[in-house]
């Protein structure tokens, strides 16, 4: 896609409502309020990415596209942020990556495909707003620039609705029905015409692999391995040989449970220095053994350095995908009405004949 950004000839004072608007849009976009914007200044890694892509894109696109097209990739990603918050799922702060997009991430998987679909659906609903606000005010100004970025903004979030694993769309389905999954497989295509994406080709491919497993293979075993360190006191009356050399592996008992809060945790004990401590895990896992792998030097004060590894399997509950009707109603309707609404949207911009896909 193609976008052409033409130069404006609007009387002089059109271009200074437009240069207000523009001005009063980004604060909107980027800042939503005073409390989000001291929020946001607390982590510089999302922060200096998305520096780092506004200067990116600008090699390529005027500066004010750039900086709203950013915008409206962190509106998208925020959507995803407050809807796990609802469900009480930590996640990432957003991390851009130029010419890719954005992306959160989820500390903790979800309990069902609900949740998952919850989390997914947020993006694009958001998103849609954000470009939906660009489109109002290229209306009320005629700035192409506005027209510009509401088209992006409508078709970036129509193809996250492409029913493919890991867009969102591939998350949504999965709560109204995995068959959708053979759609998405077959429209791919057309859209790695359309765009001429190698990404999202090697996104296909990986898909249909992600399908082939899901419905014709055997769910292979995956691995779960978690790490903590600690630091314990050392009874004097402990034999010297106990903790001698970094290599002492020991198994140390332990107990599963999962916290109110949805937390997943294995509680250990290492006896001998009546210590207990608490590993958090993501994935919902069968553990296999929890055991010290590395043991420091014990220091002056009597205290010793740790570390505890976990290992498990990664288990799925057979009714993760066990999705009231209702549900399934809903969600489909809503997936459907947006993506009806996006392409909607994306022909009347187009109609008007400011933008050369």
């Amino acid at each position: 896609m193609s976008l052409e950004v033409k130069e404006e000839t609007q009387p002089e004072t059109k271009r200074g409502r437009g240069s207000w608007a523009w001005g009063a849009g980004l604060m909107v976009l980027l800042s939503k309020g005073k409390t989000l914007l001291l929020l946001l200044l607390k982590f510089g890694k999302p922060l200096l990415s998305m520096a780092v892509t506004v200067g990116a894109y600008a090699l390529l696109y005027p500066w004010t596209f750039a900086l709203g097209f950013v915008a409206l990739l962190f509106v998208h990603e925020m959507g995803h942020v407050w809807a796990a918050k609802r469900r009480g799922l930590p996640v990432s702060s957003p991390l851009f990556i130029p010419f890719l997009g954005a992306l959160i991430t989820m500390k903790r998987h979800p309990k069902d495909a609900e949740t998952e679909a919850y989390v997914a659906i947020g993006g694009p609903i958001l998103g849609t707003v954000g470009a939906l606000f660009c489109f109002l005010l290229a209306e009320w100004t005629g700035s192409e620039v506005w027209y510009a970025l509401a088209y992006v903004g409508f078709f970036l979030n129509l193809l996250n609705l492409l029913p493919i694993h890991p867009l969102d769309g591939g998350r949504i389905t999965k709560a109204v029905s995995r068959w959708l999954w053979v759609a998405g497989a077959v429209l791919a295509p057309l859209v790695i015409w359309y765009t001429h994406s190698i990404l999202f080709a090697f996104i296909w491919v990986w898909f249909l692999w992600q399908m082939y497993r899901e419905f014709f293979r055997k769910k292979a075993e995956r691995p779960v391995y978690v790490e903590g360190i600690y630091e314990a006191d050392v009874d004097p009356d402990l034999p010297d040989w106990y903790l001698s050399g970094q290599s002492h592996r020991r198994e140390l008992p332990f107990t599963a449970y999962c916290r109110m809060d949805g937390q997943h945790v294995a509680e250990f004990r290492w006896e001998p220095l009546s210590f207990r401590g608490e590993l958090e895990i993501d994935t919902p896992c069968t553990i296999h053994s929890v055991r010290i792998v590395q043991v420091e030097n014990q220091s002056e004060d009597n205290r010793v350095r740790f570390k505890v590894r976990l290992e498990g399997e990664a288990y799925q509950s057979d009714h993760y995908y066990e999705v009231p009707l209702s549900v399934r109603w809903r969600f489909g309707l809503t997936y459907g009405g947006l993506a009806a609404f996006l392409g909607y949207m994306m022909w009347a911009i187009h109609e008007m004949g400011l933008t050369n896909p």
